[in-house]
């Protein structure tokens, strides 16, 4: 026990001597000198907080006054005050309970300027700059340390010229008032009349007297006719239409029915090229051996009377130019007013198609014509037959349908562009398995 205690003894004497002092100005301080075998011990635990505490107060008459006393005069530290100043009183600082610490220190401000971030502007322009080094043969350095050559821009490592962007760079305001207005300007729509100004069909027509439950007999008769004319030209339209499918479906049979060009196949026994091959080859030979005869080389006589031959032609070909081009200076006036005739024909006719299609747009409105890739259907003809027709107002059965009568209206008056029906999807069938309880159990 007592060998024990003694242990415990020495240790906490060891910590006691490894222990270090605190400094009175907030530095490091290890002023215990254990040993001084060594001059980077002896170095390390030397006692300069004396001189500590004076530079520390150097720093804080330097912080309060700007400069140490030591730099300032006597006229600037003393002064002969024969009249009183009777604002020092105000000037003083009050004391204060119940402003703490950190405000007093944060109020309290350094006398030393601060130290100016901002590089100063170079007295020497880039371009003063770049010539000196020019004059003076100085290598110039640009990206990752390397030599290039301003002579030569973007060749290579060389510096390349300012962009226009880099030029024009500061001179727009993206927040600017004026931009604002600018960017949303809208654009100037085209000055096209719209064909709703020239449409003047109403809401809601008035239906024609021979839809009555009772019409009179004319009225009746007349909307038979209407309806009878529309339907024949549906069912013209659609014999076309048939006729037309018919003819290709022909043409593509004729030519061989599976897509083959036209004399590809041999129907008849006669139209065998093997057998007209056999029989037409003798003859075939001679014609090529009489034909084909080398052409001689011209002589110098034949060239030059070919070469006079050409020049005479292309002369007559220009004196037939020059001849019309004299004739249609001379019939320049009636030239004139041949195109000015046919420029007033276009004109009048350009009035009169545009006045008939004003005349057909107020009167029918956008029916029947193409708009896109629809055409606005013509309104239903909706009428009865003799024998439908009800006398009274009890056997009245309802025809038509209102729905598409004002669908149609305001196609008609421009309001509503044509579509195509769109038709619903088919929704896939549930194809049901049943499973065998007594052969999987999963």
């Amino acid at each position: 026990m007592a060998l024990h205690s003694k242990r415990v003894s020495t240790s906490v004497l060891r910590l006691k001597k490894k222990s270090t002092a605190a400094s009175t100005v907030g530095a490091p301080a290890q002023h215990n000198q254990s040993s001084r075998k060594g001059k980077k011990a002896w170095r390390k635990n030397v006692d300069i907080e004396d001189l500590e505490e004076t530079l520390e107060a150097l720093r804080d008459e330097e912080r309060t006054l700007g400069s140490t006393l030591q730099k300032r005069t006597d006229s600037e530290l003393f002064v002969v005050d024969t009249k009183g100043d009777d604002k020092v009183r105000k000037s003083l600082p009050r004391f204060s309970r119940a402003s703490l610490r950190s405000h007093q220190i944060i109020t309290h401000r350094s006398a030393v300027p601060a130290v100016y971030a901002r590089p100063r502007k170079s007295l020497v322009s880039a371009r003063d700059k770049e010539r000196l080094l020019r004059i003076a043969r100085k290598d110039r350095r640009g990206p990752l340390n390397s030599i290039v050559d301003p002579s030569q821009p973007g060749a290579g490592s060389a510096l390349l010229e300012l962009s226009e962007a880099v030029k024009k760079s500061g001179q727009y305001d993206v927040w600017s008032a004026e931009t604002a207005l600018n960017a949303g300007a809208k654009v100037k729509a085209p000055d096209v009349p719209h064909p709703r100004t020239a449409i003047a069909l109403p809401a809601v027509p008035a239906p024609h007297a021979g839809t009555s439950y009772n019409p009179p007999e004319a009225a009746h008769t007349t909307l038979l006719l209407a309806a009878h004319e529309a339907e024949l030209r549906r069912v013209q339209e659609a014999e076309a239409l048939e006729a037309t499918k018919l003819r290709i479906l022909g043409a593509r049979n004729a030519d061989g029915g599976e897509g083959g060009a036209r004399g590809m196949l041999i129907d008849k026994p006669g139209d065998d090229p093997a057998e007209d091959r056999s029989e037409r080859e003798p003859e075939s030979t001679n014609a090529v051996k009489h034909n084909t005869a080398v052409p001689l080389r011209k002589t110098k006589q034949q060239r030059r009377k070919a070469e006079k031959l050409r020049a005479e032609k292309h002369a007559l070909v220009e004196r037939t130019l020059r001849k019309r081009l004299h004739a249609s200076v001379d019939s320049a006036k009636s030239l004139r007013k041949a195109a000015d005739k046919t420029r007033a024909a276009r004109a009048r006719a350009a009035e009169e198609r545009r006045v008939k299609r004003e005349a057909l747009l107020a009167q029918s409105g956008l029916a029947g014509q193409k708009l896109g890739k629809h055409v606005v259907r013509e309104g239903e003809v909706d009428v009865q037959l003799g024998e439908e027709l009800s006398e009274s107002l009890r056997g009245l059965q309802p025809t038509g349908n209102l729905f598409r009568d004002r669908y149609l209206s305001m196609q008609h008056r421009a309001l509503v562009e044509p579509r195509g029906p769109v038709l619903p999807k088919k929704q896939k069938q549930m194809v049901e398995y049943e499973k065998h309880a007594w052969k999987r159990f999963s």
